[in-house]
């Protein structure tokens, strides 16, 4: 019994020991893992060499946005002194704050200057020593607690460390005005060192950044390289920024004459007045020398106006504001200055200029450079295109927000939802700006609400929007194709040739407003000029009618009539295409279908794979016949675009191009010849060649090309021999050869017209 016990008492401790085995082996809760309040405490550890590598050489695109981060250092720190002045009822004066920049090839430095509230010795030590330690926000965040607006540039704590992109050593002189001047100076290693400066405190107050170029960074010192980097990065900061410039200038300057004893005239010298003689005297003699001019030249006079009130700027500063942003001398058509507020604040002045660059479409995939991005007045990038769909490429100006989601470089912005919304903010402007651009000097109505609208230059008449269709007119097609949210507002901003615009581009609306009562829709005709659809077959019906069509010449437009298929409700029809509906007219061709049954059989026969099918239509009044396509298919001007792509394939093309459909006018004393002809039985090689011809009329006068020219030039001598009653298939004959005897007859012709054989001799 005892045994048996044991034996039970073990099997159960085994069965316990499972369970509690199978237990540990299932996965434990999520909260079963939360150790941050139980568990020992450890600080991460950095590498501080590696940490310094990453930052220099791998944070940044370009060596040159260490100027940058310099000047916007020292902008904030300027900032800050006067902020500190103010708290204390003092007023800084304007001349005392400034940025200076001096270089010098002999020592091989660059040295950035301001006089802005420099930094003690702790604040050395705290803000350059420690990585990612930014001064700027823990001040920002001290003033934060008042009520005093305070806009700074540094946030992130390393843009100083930039420097290191062009320096292998640098030296930082400080001087605050709570404590004496001290020197910090690194080379970009684990250590750095912090000294009183023994030359006493001579900057008064502010700090001096001197870099120890590297060997490749000579490209640096130079003065248009460094005014290039200012003018591109810094321009608008509202502080003087001066480089140290050093020139040689060209200068008259006056010859001192030793005193001598004049000689004597003699009788044979010229006699000259005394008035002359006095003049001599008095002209001073000079000799140009050389002088060399070393002085403070300021780079940055542009003017930050985004953010000044519109009501307050001047149409002259907006001029020379939109020159010294875009360096275009044309001058624009019409801007836009707003304000945007929300989830993000920003300023924005957008413009349209008057002429489209040269190559403004070559680079259409390009990063756009025309709007450019500023956070507190300092330039972010230049090449920026998440603001503005592609197609708004042309529309120049600049955005400022205080408080964008910029990563650590501050070279992009980090993607946010942020992006969006101001994306869509901006492209709703530019759309507005069009629209009262297109607008413009309608009536009283609208003159009013151009002056109630806040910031919107409108034109005084609807001729800059024709200066801005002949430039743009191309980015709004292709707005029309790519922007489906935005579709309908830039549909309203496209202009066509009709055939009753006398030339002259007009809106789609203007096109509704005209159509007839009972007109469903929008008749349109593409093609590769002007002159081609205004003479083209297919307006015969449609001008019979009184019919306006909307003639469409640019390649785009096939494309936008495909992503665009109607206008405020009205579907557009093309004219080349099969199913062409008149409104009002009614078609009964059954009767003539039967008619020309046996016609439409045998030409459908002699054409083969050519065509799709013959059948009599009503489209046309004074052509014999015309070629039109499917609903969906391509007409002919969509046919030739594609034929002329760079990479197109001749093979795979003829399985792509649309299936082509003969009409043929029943009314055309041609057809009604052709009909005749086949009813009787004649269909002899002469009939073939004749209703091959009309073919080929046809599809050269629907805009179609003849692929087979050969094909074409022999039935075309063909039918000439039967017109000129020569048998088509006779013979040629042949040139004869040249005999001896010809040849000598021709000598003594020669020899005649020359004047007989012995008049070379004689001469």
């Amino acid at each position: 019994m005892r045994r048996l016990l044991a034996v039970s008492l073990l099997v159960a401790l085994f069965v316990i020991a499972r369970a509690e085995e199978a237990a540990s082996e299932t996965p434990a809760s999520e909260s079963d893992f939360d150790i941050i309040e139980t568990g020992e405490k450890h600080e991460f550890q950095a590498e501080v060499n590696r940490l310094m590598d990453i930052i220099i050489n791998s944070l940044y695109k370009e060596r040159e946005v260490f100027l940058r981060e310099l000047i916007s250092n020292s902008a904030d720190a300027i900032n800050k002194a006067r902020y500190n002045s103010l708290k204390k009822g003092e007023v800084l004066a304007d001349d005392d704050l400034w940025i200076r920049i001096k270089y010098d090839k002999d020592l091989r430095t660059i040295t950035v200057s301001d006089t802005g509230c420099g930094m003690t010795k702790d604040e050395l030590i705290k803000n350059l020593g420690i990585v990612a330690k930014s001064g700027t926000t823990e001040f920002v965040e001290a003033a934060a607690k008042g009520t005093d607006p305070l806009t700074l540039i540094g946030q992130f704590g390393v843009g100083f460390y930039s420097v290191y992109l062009v320096a292998d050593k640098v030296t930082v002189i400080s001087k605050s005005n709570d404590g004496d001047q001290h020197i910090w100076q690194s080379t970009a290693e684990r250590t750095f060192s912090v000294a009183p400066d023994p030359r006493g405190n001579t900057l008064g107050r502010g700090t001096s950044v001197i870099l120890h170029l590297k060997e490749d960074a000579d490209e640096f010192m130079d003065e248009a390289t460094i005014e290039r980097l200012v003018t591109r990065y810094s321009s608008f900061i509202p502080y003087p920024i001066s480089l140290w410039s050093v020139r040689q200038v060209s200068k008259e300057v006056p010859v001192e004459e030793e005193v001598t004893e004049k000689p004597e005239k003699e009788a044979s010298d010229l006699e000259v007045t005394e008035e002359e003689e006095d003049e001599e005297e008095k002209r001073p003699k000079t000799k140009t020398v050389t002088e060399t001019i070393s002085e403070w030249k300021r780079l940055n006079n542009a003017k930050a106006i985004w953010t000044r009130n519109p009501s307050e700027i001047s149409e002259q500063e907006y001029e020379d504001f939109y020159k010294t942003l875009t360096k275009d001398t044309q001058g624009y058509l019409t801007k836009i200055h707003f304000t945007a507020e929300g989830e993000i604040v920003f300023r924005s002045i957008l413009y349209i200029p008057k002429e489209a660059e040269y190559n403004l479409y070559d680079k259409f995939y390009e990063k756009s450079t025309a709007l450019k991005l500023y956070v507190r007045k300092v330039l972010i990038s230049d090449e920026f295109d998440d603001f503005l769909p592609r197609y708004m490429n042309f529309v120049k100006g600049v955005v400022d927000s205080d408080d964008l989601p910029l990563n650590v470089s501050r070279e992009t912005l980090a993607q946010n939802k942020v992006l969006k919304v101001m994306a869509k903010k901006i492209t709703r402007k530019v759309l507005e700006m069009l629209r009262k651009l297109a607008e413009g000097g309608k009536g009283e109505e609208e003159e009013e609400e151009k002056k109630e609208d806040d910031g919107i230059e409108i034109a005084d008449t609807a001729k800059d929007y024709e200066t801005f269709w002949k430039n743009f007119g191309k980015s709004i097609k292709l707005g029309c194709i790519d922007d489906r949210s935005n579709r309908k507002q830039l549909s309203q901003l496209l202009r066509y040739v009709t055939s009753k615009s006398d030339g002259k581009p007009v809106s789609l609306e203007s096109y509704i407003e005209r159509m007839k009562e009972d007109q469903k829709y929008i008749y349109y005709l593409t093609g590769e000029n002007l002159e081609s659809v205004q003479n083209s077959p297919f307006l015969e019906r449609l001008k019979k009618h009184d019919l306006e069509v909307v003639f469409m010449t640019d390649p785009l437009d096939e494309y936008v009539v495909n992503a665009m298929p109607d206008f405020d409700g009205n579907q557009l029809m093309s004219a080349a295409k099969k199913d062409l509906k008149i409104a009002g007219v009614e078609d009964n061709l059954a009767e003539l279908q039967a008619e020309y049954k046996d016609l439409t059989a045998y030409l459908e026969k002699l054409y083969g794979k050519k065509v799709e099918k013959v059948e009599v239509g009503t489209r046309i009044t004074s052509s014999p016949a015309v070629m039109v396509t499917g609903q969906y298919g391509w007409t002919a001007n969509m046919e030739r675009i594609m034929r002329a792509q760079t990479f197109a394939d001749a093979e795979k093309f003829n399985y792509m191009a649309s299936k082509k459909t003969m009409e043929i006018n029943p009314q055309h004393p041609i057809i009604k010849e052709l009909k005749r002809k086949v009813a009787a039985g004649n269909e002899e090689e002469a009939l073939a060649d004749l209703s091959n011809l009309v073919y080929d009329a046809a599809l050269v006068n629907s805009g179609f090309t003849i692929t087979d020219v050969k094909d074409f030039a022999s039935r075309i001598h063909r039918v000439v021999s039967v017109g000129l009653g020569i048998d088509p298939h006779a013979q040629i004959e042949e040139i004869p050869a040249s005999t001896g005897a010809a040849n000598e007859e021709g000598e003594a012709v020669e020899e005649a017209k020359m004047g007989g054989p012995g008049l070379h001799e004689d001469l």
